[in-house]
C-alpha cells in the first residue's frame, strides 16, 4: 500500500463503525462498516424441518405428473430391462444431493424398489461447458456410497461421438444431446431452482440445455442475441429467449420427471419439488420469487457484496456483481469479496483470455468485438459480457475485487482494482483473514473519495450476496 493511500485511510475515523458478518467461502469475516450502512436481506423463510420426509412426500405426490413408479409401469417393458438416466448438476451448484437427507439417494431407492437394477441406472453430470468434475468433487457432491453403487459419467459438449442429434431448436439450430441420457428409457432431471441472471431461474429445463447439449447449442444459448435481451434477467421467464430456447430443447429431448430443490441463504433446503418438467419447476420458482426479491428504497453510493457458494472462481462471481446493480447508483463503488477456491480460481483459459481483453479494451469495445460479423464464437465469452454489463453502470476503477486465492501476477487480467492493494503488508500469500482487511480498507477509501467530492455516501451490504435480487421500488418494476 502506497503512502498516499495510507494517509487517506488515516483520515477516516472508524471508531463508530459496526461489525457485520460477511460470508467468504466456508468462513465468516467480521467486517466493520459505517454506522449508517443499510443491510439488504432476503425474506426469512424456514428451512425444512425434515428434508428426508419432504423428499419422500414430493416423490409420492408429484406436481402435474404420475409418480415415478407409475411412469415406469407404463414404459412397455419389464422394469428389470429399463435403462434409467438421472442428470445432476456439477460442483458449481450447491444442490443437496448427498446423504440420507439429500434428494439423490431417495430417488435412486425408488427406481430400485420399482424393479430397475443398479446396473441399469446411470448418473450423468450436466457440465454444460464447464470443465469435467474430479473424483473428489463427486465425493463432495454425492458421497462415497453413490460412487460405489452407481455409474457416473460427465457430459462433454465437444465430444460429438458421445452426442445424439435430436432435431432443430426453435431458433433453427441443430441440437445434439448426451447419448447416455437420450438413449435411456427413463429420463430424470435434478437440480437447484434459484434466480438466474440470464435464464430467469435455474433448474428444470436448464438441466438439459445447457447442461447436456452440444457446444454450438450452448453458444447460441449464451449469444449476445440472447443475453442482450432486456428479458434475459433474474426471475423473468415470459419473453426470455434463454428460457424459451432451453424449455423447447428440453421438451424435444423428453424428460419424464424432475426433482428440484430450493435453498435458503444458508443453503438449507426450503422445498422439494418433483414431477412435471414445467409444473414442478413453476412451483419451485414461485417460492423462490417470494423470498429472494429485496425491495430497495434508493440506489446507494457504495455497495458491498460477496460471492457466496457460487463464487468458487472469478467466472462464477460475476453473479454477485451483476445482481448488485439495481442497488447501486450509476458511477457508484462496488466491492466484492469472493473465495475463489476452485482449482482454476479465475476460470478456464478461454475465459482468462477474454476477461483480459475486456480489461484492456473496455466494455464497449468488447461488445463490438463479440458482436462483429466475423467474430468466431469463443467458449466462455458470455461471462465477460456479463462483467461488461457491470461496467456499464460503474467504472472499473470504482470496482474492488477481494480474494486471497488469486496471486498478484494474475490480477493483470481482472478488470477493476486489486484487493491486494488494500493490504498494509501485501507480501507473501495472504490468508482468508486478510480479505477482511482488504474489504474494510476498500470501504474506508471509498468513503474518503465520496467525501472529497462533498458527498456523505450512502452504504449498503447485500447480506446474501448473489442469491438476493434487489429491485428499486421507485421504478415499480418487480421482476416476474
Amino acid at each position: 500500500m502506497d503512502s498516499e493511500t495510507q494517509r487517506k485511510l488515516q483520515e477516516i475515523d472508524t471508531a463508530d463503525w459496526k461489525p457485520i458478518p460477511v460470508e467468504y467461502g466456508q468462513e465468516i469475516l467480521s467486517v466493520r462498516v459505517p454506522p449508517g450502512c443499510t443491510i439488504l436481506s432476503m425474506k426469512e423463510i424456514p428451512p425444512l424441518a425434515d428434508p428426508r420426509a419432504a423428499v419422500e412426500e414430493a416423490l409420492s405426490h408429484p406436481i402435474g405428473s404420475p409418480t415415478i413408479e407409475a411412469i415406469i409401469a407404463k414404459k412397455g417393458k419389464p422394469a428389470a430391462e429399463i435403462r434409467a438416466a438421472v442428470t445432476v448438476s456439477d460442483i458449481t451448484r450447491p444442490v443437496p444431493y448427498k446423504g440420507g437427507k439429500g434428494i439423490l439417494r431417495p430417488l435412486l431407492n425408488r427406481l430400485e424398489a420399482a424393479g430397475i437394477p443398479r446396473s441399469g441406472i446411470t448418473i450423468v453430470v450436466g457440465n454444460g461447458m464447464h470443465r469435467p468434475s474430479t473424483r473428489e468433487e463427486h465425493v463432495e457432491m454425492f458421497g462415497d456410497d453413490i460412487l460405489r453403487d452407481y455409474r457416473i459419467v460427465d457430459h462433454n459438449c465437444e465430444d460429438l461421438p458421445s452426442l445424439t442429434f435430436v432435431g432443430k431448436s426453435q431458433t433453427g439450430g441443430d441440437v445434439f444431446v448426451n447419448s447416455v441420457f437420450y438413449g435411456a428409457d427413463l429420463r430424470i432431471a435434478t437440480g437447484l431452482v434459484e434466480s438466474h441472471y440470464m435464464a430467469g431461474l435455474s433448474g428444470g429445463r436448464k438441466s438439459i440445455c445447457p447442461g447436456l447439449v452440444d457446444k454450438r447449442t450452448i453458444e447460441k444459448f449464451h449469444s449476445p442475441a440472447f443475453l442482450e435481451s432486456p428479458k434475459a434477467q433474474n426471475l423473468v421467464l415470459e419473453g426470455n429467449p434463454c428460457h424459451e430456447e432451453s424449455l423447447a430443447i428440453a421438451r424435444t429431448v423428453g424428460v419424464d420427471f424432475i426433482v428440484n430443490a430450493t435453498l435458503d441463504k444458508d443453503l438449507r433446503p426450503t422445498g422439494i419439488f418433483a414431477g412435471d418438467l414445467v409444473a414442478a419447476h413453476k412451483a419451485a420458482g414461485d417460492l423462490v420469487r417470494d423470498y429472494v426479491l429485496v425491495p430497495v428504497e434508493r440506489e446507494y453510493d457504495i455497495v458491498l457484496t460477496h460471492g457466496g457458494y457460487v463464487g468458487r472462481n472469478h467466472y462464477q462471481a460475476v453473479k454477485a456483481a451483476h445482481n448488485a446493480l439495481p442497488a447501486i447508483r450509476k458511477g457508484g463503488t462496488l466491492i466484492v469479496a469472493a473465495d475463489n477456491r476452485d482449482r482454476e480460481p479465475i476460470g478456464g483459459p478461454e475465459y482468462r483470455s477474454l476477461l483480459h481483453m475486456l480489461k484492456i479494451q473496455g466494455e464497449e469495445h468488447y461488445m463490438r468485438m463479440i458482436e462483429a460479423p466475423g467474430w468466431c464464437f469463443t467458449k466462455d465469452q458470455w461471462e465477460p459480457e456479463m462483467w461488461a454489463k457491470v461496467f456499464r453502470k460503474i467504472a472499473a476503477e470504482d470496482f474492488v475485487y477481494c480474494t486471497h486465492t488469486i496471486p498478484r501476477e494474475d490480477y493483470c487480467m481482472i478488470p477493476g482494482q486489486c484487493g491486494l492493494d488494500y493490504l498494509a503488508d501485501p507480501e507473501g500469500r495472504p490468508s482468508a483473514e486478510a480479505v477482511r482487511e482488504m474489504v474494510e480498507n476498500a470501504l474506508r477509501l471509498a468513503v474518503a473519495q465520496h467525501r472529497a467530492r462533498g458527498v456523505e455516501p450512502a452504504v449498503a451490504f447485500i447480506r446474501e450476496g448473489p442469491y438476493a435480487i434487489p429491485y428499486l421500488k421507485a421504478t415499480g418494476k418487480v421482476p416476474s
